[in-house]
């Protein structure tokens, strides 16, 4: 088990297996998880409450994922944020750089491991996992 009990993780992916497989994960690791399928959704939910760390695809129907951190990060600068893609050729956009998303925090999809994301998750809020 995680250091991570507290904490909420938002997934937003258009693909309903990618969120379902991602919240079945985490929430074995104890974390509260929120989904959502597209932008609009998203930032319905982080209106609604704290968002710890979101895990956010970058093709999406609708607002685009960078437009969603861009947008998000304006309502809540305190959420970090996860790029999981499935576009093997993704460069990390200066919008996402200014706001402090590095290489780092950028995985392709599909994962071989879904422990990268929580141990992202754990280093972007100062934890174990």
């Amino acid at each position: 088990m995680s250091d991570l009990s507290d904490v909420t993780m938002l997934i937003l992916d258009d693909e309903q297996m990618v969120r379902e497989n991602l919240e079945a994960f985490l929430e074995d690791e104890g974390l509260k998880v929120l989904t959502a399928s597209n932008g609009e959704e998203a930032l319905n939910l982080l209106a609604g409450g704290a968002v710890d760390v979101g895990v956010v695809d970058m093709r999406l129907p609708g607002m685009a994922g960078s437009e969603f951190i861009v947008k998000a990060h304006a309502i809540s600068p305190a959420t970090r944020f996860i790029v999981h893609t499935g576009s093997t050729n993704y460069k990390l956009p200066r919008e996402l750089r200014a706001i402090g998303i590095t290489h780092d925090e950028v995985f392709i999809k599909p994962l071989a491991d879904m422990q990268i994301i929580l141990d992202t998750a754990a280093r972007l809020l100062g934890r174990s996992a």
